[in-house]
């Protein structure tokens, strides 16, 4: 039986392609990027998050955990994140859930239980179901599979990818794909490696064969502050896309904050916590740019 780590179902989403969708997050990337805003999606493995606010300090979980983990010291809740093996027997003890598992084993069975909930909305809204993470591709066996269930159900299907996998990954899928949200950060590869950690050869071959097979893609920009929010960043991930097909569509999507606690959950540094949220003036400029081509 195929099965796959998950970390998130998110219901009646609008932002992750056309009409009301359920996006289902895949845990796993082959990126760093320091700005993202789904740390819990970037290691392979389940892990565990705290969040202080919520804890009551019942002790609940220091009586479950079988490693010692947590401790109350001074009226503070701290965790020895070495012993952890994420068995998670604090957090399905937590009433606050200030304990969570990021990650959890789903077969295609179950992920497709939760994705037909909502059947009839996706059928009003010429919505459907859209897969992300993380990066979705590097579960390819789970992920052909689960979208196959998924066409054998007449669901549109859209993948959210950054393309840094094997070009034989797309080509199992696309079969089974209605849709791309495909995600270029910038086009200077020394510049790419530096901040997310991989050049991006492979993720520019990508979206050009898919753009030449005729594809539906769009491509998105994450807009960051003093690293690809300037106007030469911009222009070249335009000239690019257009030089393949004029028709392709460009969106810039505004870095926000919005993931920090996730990374103080995990005992991770927020190292994106300097950056500024660009401005509207900001936006409006760069979204000029593709405009014009």
């Amino acid at each position: 039986m195929i099965s796959g780590t998950v970390f998130d179902i998110q219901r009646l989403c609008v932002h992750d392609g056309p009409g009301i969708r359920t996006t289902v997050f895949l845990k796993g990337c082959s990126l760093q990027c320091f700005w993202c805003h789904n740390p819990e999606s970037l290691k392979h493995h389940k892990e565990l998050m705290f969040f202080s606010e919520k804890c009551m300090q019942c002790k609940e979980c220091i009586e479950r955990c079988p490693e010692g983990v947590h401790t109350l010291e001074n009226g503070e809740h701290l965790l020895d994140r070495t012993k952890c093996k994420t068995c998670g027997a604090c957090a399905s003890h937590c009433m606050t859930k200030a304990l969570s598992m990021a990650g959890v084993t789903m077969t295609v069975e179950e992920v497709m239980e939760e994705v037909m909930k909502d059947v009839e909305f996706y059928k009003t809204s010429n919505g459907g179901v859209t897969f992300s993470g993380g990066e979705a591709l590097l579960q390819i066996d789970f992920l052909e599979a689960v979208l196959r269930a998924c066409k054998q159900n007449s669901l549109h299907v859209t993948i959210e990818t950054a393309g840094n996998v094997k070009w034989e990954h797309f080509e199992r899928i696309l079969p089974h794909v209605d849709l791309f949200l495909y995600d270029i950060k910038m086009m200077d590869s020394l510049k790419h490696k530096q901040y997310v950690g991989a050049d991006n050869a492979r993720c520019l071959s990508n979206v050009e064969q898919l753009i030449k097979r005729g594809k539906n893609i769009i491509v998105r920009v994450p807009v960051i502050p003093d690293i690809n929010d300037h106007d030469k960043d911009i222009e070249a991930i335009t000239n690019f896309v257009k030089h393949i097909n004029k028709e392709i569509p460009l969106e810039l999507l505004p870095f926000h904050k919005m993931g920090q606690t996730k990374y103080e959950s995990l005992g991770l540094d927020y190292e994106a916590k300097h950056l500024e949220v660009p401005s509207q003036e900001t936006m409006q400029r760069l979204n000029t740019i593709i405009l014009k081509k």
